[in-house]
């Protein structure tokens, strides 16, 4: 095998999830804002070292995936079987024409892998072909027969607790599965028992006590509240922009596009609204402004959409695993009224950003006619966002 393997990953998101409470499949739930699957997906899908995401869904579940993972690259979706078995089976087919060296396969209910992690499963397959990630056992764990009572102590120190990604050779474990599958067996809680099985040595790496599966509602409580303290730098910035009308018949406003019988004097599509909302999450992040990213001077953005603005913005935060808590503009002019386009634009803010509409405001006033705006020469706008980070000295 090579130095560095063609490696496939295989996300299992299929189930049904039931334990984890109302709410639809817990994939789909969100923690911290953001679907399950996509922080499962995401840190194979912008690893490196990893060239093929094959998910497995289950067909009903078509229109809640392509919401949750859109702009993540991955492989068409295969469908998922009656057992997690099954379902990794089905994965494994749906890569054969590919041919991987090395496949790692991880339970979409586990959102917190790190890269760290997935690094050490592929270095692990290339040495061992087939090895799990694991993580100590702290509690004393106790064997209990039928009827409620004690019949064992296991020794704490050879005991592991056993995590996803579970990495392989691809050959090994599809040669694996197969077997398994034409000799009627479909009782397998993982992949590394089914491997045991078939008679491969399992080795193992070190796993990450964050690695945890999202199973019951106090899981999903605890990781909650876990996120919330991790992102404890909270910023606040502002933003501000102008522009004044020429000719045109509309104005392009938070995204909106409100007919008019002017339109806006700019390099790009002129959309105040967006500029100051982009303004203030850079301020924030203090990263510069919206003038450094995207300079008047070249071309490419001319007539640009402001939406690529604040979505590039928003990548900046989340580039720095932060999330944004709270966006807020204010228009300034006397028309057009912006209190009928109000919900809409806090929809279409909503819609570029990812933010929740529910933390999205959208305010206006005019000048009482003085000034610039009061005249009708233009409109400008303030923004302003709070956004977390990770706290780091």
């Amino acid at each position: 095998m090579t130095n560095s393997p063609k490696t496939a990953a295989i996300i299992v998101a299929a189930g049904r999830g039931l334990r984890a409470g109302g709410g639809g499949p817990k994939q789909y739930r969100t923690i911290g804002g953001r679907p399950v699957i996509a922080r499962s997906m995401e840190p194979f899908c912008a690893h490196p070292q990893v060239s093929l995401v094959q998910p497995i869904t289950n067909p009903d579940d078509v229109a809640l995936f392509n919401e949750a993972v859109a702009g993540l690259n991955y492989r068409v979706p295969a469908n998922g079987g009656a057992t997690r078995q099954a379902s990794v089976h089905a994965g494994l087919e749906a890569l054969a024409d590919q041919a991987p060296d090395i496949v790692l396969i991880h339970d979409a209910a586990r959102p917190f892998v790190t890269a760290a992690v997935i690094e050490r499963a592929i270095a692990a397959a290339q040495i061992t072909g087939a090895a799990i990630p694991t993580a100590p056992v702290v509690d004393t764990i106790k064997v209990v027969n039928g009827d409620g009572h004690v019949e064992a102590t296991p020794e704490r120190a050879k005991l592991r607790i056993a995590q996803t990604p579970q990495a392989f050779r691809f050959d090994v474990i599809l040669a694996a599965h197969r077997r398994a599958a034409a000799e009627g067996r479909d009782d397998f809680t993982d992949d590394a028992a089914l491997a045991e099985w078939a008679g491969l040595t399992v080795a193992t790496f070190e796993g990450d006590p964050a690695n945890m599966k999202l199973t019951t509602p106090e899981d999903f409580s605890r990781e909650e509240a876990r996120l919330a303290a991790s992102l404890g730098d909270i910023r606040m910035g502002t933003g501000y922009d102008v522009h004044a009308f020429g000719e045109g018949d509309h104005l392009m406003i938070c995204g909106v596009r409100v007919p008019h019988t002017k339109g806006f004097l700019a390099h790009s599509d002129g959309d105040v609204g967006l500029h100051a909302l982009v303004d203030a999450i850079l301020g924030a992040l203090a990263n510069g402004d919206i003038g450094s990213h995207f300079p008047p001077s070249d071309p490419q953005w001319k007539g640009a959409a402001s939406d690529k603005f604040l979505e590039y913005a928003v990548g900046r935060v989340t580039a720095r695993g932060g999330k944004i808590a709270n966006l807020e503009v204010t228009l300034i002019c006397e028309r057009p009224k912006i209190g009928p386009l109000r919900d809409a634009m806090r929809t279409r803010i909503s819609e570029i950003s990812g933010v929740p509409v529910s933390r999205v405001a959208v305010k206006a006033t005019t000048s009482e006619r003085l000034g610039f705006t009061g005249r009708e020469e233009g409109i400008a706008a303030t923004a302003a966002a709070t956004i977390r980070l990770p706290w780091v000295d």
